[in-house]
């Protein structure tokens, strides 16, 4: 009596072994699917819509600050049109960034850097990217500085609260300029003036200081990281509100 309840309860065992063994696997097939799902909707989300950059310089400060990692709208230009006063991040539109060697790094880290960089959460290519304010659009005139050191656009003055100044300088930029911006193009400047190298200061470059629209990749809309400094990005609509359209440029 006693051996053939024991060889019932082993026969009862075996289908519950199998059951259990049977419910890991569609468990780990099931969390494999929903990995395979959350990359593939992080990198469409990434190609399409939004990504991150961090900040390797000063020269947005005290808006940005060194190694503030940001998100950036792509959908600017493209679908969303580009407004004065939009913190965009643009590649270079030649000679305005000194070449850097590539550091080498063990292959285990290159390999979780990809990774990363194809989800989103890293920006390998920061460093082949500029970030700035814009301030004038195709068609702006651009001048500074006016008796009161302001810089003008379209011979209207502006005060611009955004701006990381040096002790007593009123002046917001270091040298005189007057610009018409060309069409397709862009006139951007760091919100540290004088401690930014930007359209003032590459005129003399290939690009004359102008940066392509087709250069721009998107805008800033917040800072992502550290978690104390999560903000959204103003673009001081305030700040332009005063100045006229340009007129359409001559073909």
């Amino acid at each position: 009596m006693t051996d053939n309840s024991s060889a019932e309860a082993d026969s009862a065992a075996v289908p519950r072994r199998r059951s259990k063994g049977r419910g890991v696997a569609l468990f780990l097939r099931d969390l494999l699917i929903i990995f395979i799902a959350a990359i593939i909707i992080s990198v469409g989300i990434k190609t399409f819509l939004v990504r991150s950059f961090y900040i390797p310089s000063s020269s947005m400060e005290n808006t940005l600050q060194v190694n503030d990692r940001i998100i950036v709208n792509q959908l600017v230009p493209g679908m969303v049109e580009l407004e004065r006063g939009d913190i965009v991040v643009f590649r270079d539109p030649g000679g305005w960034l000194t070449q850097v060697p590539e550091e080498t790094r063990p292959p285990l880290v290159e390999a979780l850097d990809w990774f990363l960089a194809l989800i989103g959460f890293s920006a390998p290519d920061s460093n082949d990217h500029l970030i700035k304010r814009v301030i004038g659009l195709p068609g702006d005139e651009v001048a500074c500085c006016n008796a009161f050191g302001q810089m003008s656009v379209n011979g209207v003055p502006l005060d611009e609260p955004y701006l990381k100044l040096p002790d007593r300088v009123n002046k917001v930029a270091k040298d005189d300029f007057a610009v018409t911006v060309p069409e397709g193009s862009l006139w951007v400047m760091g919100d540290n003036r004088y401690n930014s190298c930007d359209s003032r200061c590459n005129v003399t470059g290939p690009s004359k200081g102008y940066v392509p629209i087709d250069n721009v990749v998107g805008r800033a809309v917040m800072i992502s990281w550290p978690t104390e400094r999560w903000t959204w990005l103003d673009n001081y609509p305030t700040v332009f509100e005063g100045v006229a359209e340009a007129q359409p440029l001559a073909q």
